[in-house]
Parts: structure tokens; sequence; C-alpha cells
């Protein structure tokens, strides 16, 4: 099967502020998983929704929003632009160390569910949520998204707790895991490398 990804992306002045890195680390996380996404075998196509006119990576198609409207609105969005006949996944646009074969790994499993989604590394957040074609495309993003989706029938991927597929980034020590899981999967992203003054 191959997917049509959705990846909302807020605006880098409000996407990361937790982080305390500043606007500009916050348009890297996002370009570095496009990126990832983009080099996915498995993927023909990606849509990214933002409010950022900015924010043009190469090789997608980019829905511009007039104002941020959310994760589930933009996701919405973008999910009507690829039309239900298309097998359709959600990717939170914040996993710079996604792995392309580890996504293409999980939209494998989600190949065999109607709707699936996979928890982020702390196991209540939401990183990924796909349909197959011809259903709906349901989503539950923010505070304890896992519960929600599987509220709303979704199910859980087995996707290894490894997997780059998880390690999406809101805080601090989030962006501290997934700068290691890049280390010990041998690769180098000269911003993650930089960020925070440490080599």
């Amino acid at each position: 099967m191959h997917w049509t990804v959705v990846i909302p992306v807020k605006p880098p002045a409000i996407g990361k502020s937790r982080l305390g890195l500043g606007p500009e680390l916050a348009r890297a996380i996002a370009l570095e998983t496009v990126a990832a996404v983009v080099a996915c075998t498995v993927v023909d196509r990606v849509i990214v929704v933002t409010a950022d006119a900015a924010f043009r990576p190469p090789d997608v198609e980019v829905l511009l929003e007039n104002a941020p409207s959310g994760i589930d609105a933009a996701v919405a969005a973008g999910a009507a632009l690829a039309g239900i006949d298309a097998a359709r996944a959600a990717l939170l646009g914040d996993l710079p160390a996604l792995v392309p074969e580890e996504l293409a790994a999980a939209l494998a499993l989600a190949a065999l569910a109607p709707r699936s989604f996979v928890a982020d590394h702390d196991g209540t957040g939401t990183t990924l949520v796909t349909a197959a074609p011809g259903v709906e495309l349901r989503t539950a993003f923010g505070p304890d998204s896992a519960a929600r989706h599987r509220g709303l029938g979704l199910a859980a991927l087995d996707v290894p707790v490894g997997s780059s597929v998880r390690f999406d980034v809101d805080t601090r020590d989030q962006f501290e895991a997934a700068r290691a899981a890049l280390h010990l999967a041998g690769l180098d992203r000269p911003f993650m490398r930089g960020a925070g003054g440490e080599g």
C-alpha cells in the first residue's frame, strides 16, 4: 500500500515554544520531519498544512491556512485534499529523528487495520494516525491523545519502543531523546548537533 501523508506544521513563532530554543529550530525540526517523509518509499504524496507562508519544503504540496486552526482541523483539511480513496496518514511535524525506513515499517503495520495510531515514546501522546482507503481519518491530538485514539476505536500499532516514529519533540527532554536516537542510528543532523550549545 502507498500512502498520502498529511503533516500539520505550526508557524515557528508558536511551534516548540516550550523548548526555549527559538523559532528557527522549530522550522528546522519540521523541515527534517518532512524530508524524512518525502524519502519514505511507500509515501506517494505529502501534504503540509500550515499558516506559515514561508514554509515551502521541496517535493510537497502546501495547504496554506489563513490562521493556525489547530492540529485536528489542519489534518482534516489535508485529508479532504487527499481524498477518501487514498490511504492517508497524519504525522506530526516534530519528529526530527525520523528514519524513512522506520516510517515505512509503521505504515506496513497500519495497512493491516482500517484505522490505527502510533503512541509516542512516553506512551500517552500520538505521533501517527492512519486510515485505509474509503475510511474516514479520525484524529484527537493533544494531551492524552493515545487514550482518546483508543476510545475512537483506532488500533494501537506494535511499533518498537525505540522506533524514530515515536520520538516527537514537545519538551527539552524529548529533544534530547531525539538527539540520542539519531546518535544511536548513526545519523548526523547539524541542527541537532548544535542546538543548546552541545556537540
